[in-house]
């Protein structure tokens, strides 16, 4: 099993998310909801310069990707 990555700030969280498909819908004080269409899935991320790494995985989830993809997409 990989192991998440530690450090990664939400600016790089958001740029792989974007490559994923998702697009920033909204943001309110410092948290990015982020959203794609197909499939359907809404992810919160909080825009602070260390993404925690249990909140990291909850977005990954969220995301419907497994860690690989999203190392991948990093």
């Amino acid at each position: 099993m990989t192991k998440l990555p530690r450090g990664l700030s939400s600016r790089k969280v958001i740029n792989a998310l974007k490559k994923a498909g998702f697009c920033i819908r909204r943001q309110r004080g410092s948290h990015v909801i982020m959203r794609r269409d197909k499939p359907f899935a809404q992810v919160v991320v909080p825009a602070h310069k260390v993404v925690d790494t249990g909140t990291l995985d909850k977005i990954i989830e969220g995301a419907g990707l497994t860690i690989e993809e999203f190392i991948d997409l990093v």
